[in-house]
């Protein structure tokens, strides 16, 4: 198995680091004492768990001065752990202790006429306490002027290049009616469009059924919007991406969620699938809002298009990797 050792000044971007470790489906654990390593792996290989990545650092107090000997321990035992050092500049640091207003664990107010320790002290002290651990370490990284995307990016480079996960969009159509999706990253408003709900033959089908949306696509307003709606979502779909954003929501409502929304959700996922996302397509309303759609509450709809089910996630490649109805 392999385990990663993240370790580093604090404000480095050690959580960062391990948060993308766990994206890339590392088992992730964070200020792991370093005596407690062998029995991590030990876990691990039990559990059939092929990688790890851990935080160790002074947040541990005395104990953190074992890691060395620890790693040196579990690689003579053949074990292919690594260790990922995590550097800034005081500047940096200093910079983004302000901007978090949390405090440096080394950071002490003044006591009994005792001199304070300050963030610029506590940074050097801590400094000191990881100079024998940033010797040995085998992989350093400055991210001093990295973003959190480009450190994102980084470490899915060098440890993980195949296994980095691409964007989810999830598509939600709903009604206006029962409220707007919590989730909601995005939102459109197709209520301006006709609505079959006034057409008696129509009114008791769903958006999912051949003449609803044939109804809907006449309508000379819908096509205009739709070509609209999808040139900025494929605009902005790349830069969510660059960002290290891993789900987007986007939700488009009618009045009560079971026609026009239903359509254009329908004609929007397709599209996106035919642009290599992985799509999410998820119709809350159909049935009536009762908490979300489940195999209960999935309505009967006559002559359905042939479509997926209300539920449905897609790879990359258009194969359907996860389907079925859920609450």
């Amino acid at each position: 198995m392999r385990v990663i050792v993240i370790t580093g000044p604090s404000g480095a971007g050690k959580t960062l680091a391990l948060h993308s470790f766990e994206d890339a489906g590392y088992f992730t654990v964070d200020n792991l004492p370093p005596r407690l390593l062998p029995a991590l792996v030990d876990f691990c290989r039990v559990e059939g768990r092929g990688q790890a990545a851990v935080v160790a650092d002074i947040r541990c107090g005395a104990a953190f001065s074992e890691l060395p000997s620890v790693v040196n321990g579990l690689k003579q035992q053949q074990c292919a752990i690594e260790t990922l050092f995590l550097e800034a500049s005081d500047d940096s640091l200093m910079h983004r202790f302000k901007e978090t207003r949390r405090p440096h664990p080394l950071y002490t107010e003044p006591l009994a006429g005792l001199a304070e320790i300050g963030i610029p002290e506590a940074i050097h002290a801590e400094r000191k306490l990881l100079d024998t651990v940033r010797a040995f370490a085998d992989q350093i990284i400055d991210t001093s002027s990295l973003t959190a995307s480009q450190l994102r990016d980084l470490l899915h480079t060098i440890y993980t290049p195949d296994s980095r996960p691409g964007l989810l969009v999830a598509v939600i159509s709903f009604g206006f009616k029962h409220g707007l999706p919590v989730d909601a990253d995005l939102v459109f408003d197709v209520r301006f469009l006709d609505n079959p709900h006034y057409v008696p033959e129509l009114k008791g089908l769903c958006g999912r059924d051949r003449p609803v949306a044939d109804y809907v696509h006449r309508d000379p307003l819908t096509q205009p919007f739709a070509d609209r709606m999808i040139d900025l979502i494929e605009f902005a779909l790349p830069e969510y991406q660059r960002e290290g954003k891993a789900y987007l929501n986007i939700a488009i409502g009618c009045t009560g969620g079971q026609h026009r929304s239903v359509v254009l959700s329908e004609d929007l996922a397709g599209r996106l699938r035919e642009d290599g996302y992985r799509v999410a397509l998820r119709h809350r309303d159909i049935g009536g809002r009762s908490g979300g759609v489940s195999d209960e509450t999935l309505p009967s709809c006559g002559n359905s298009l042939s479509l997926p089910a209300v539920i449905e996630t897609t790879g990359t490649n258009g194969t359907i990797v996860e389907t079925g109805l859920h609450p």
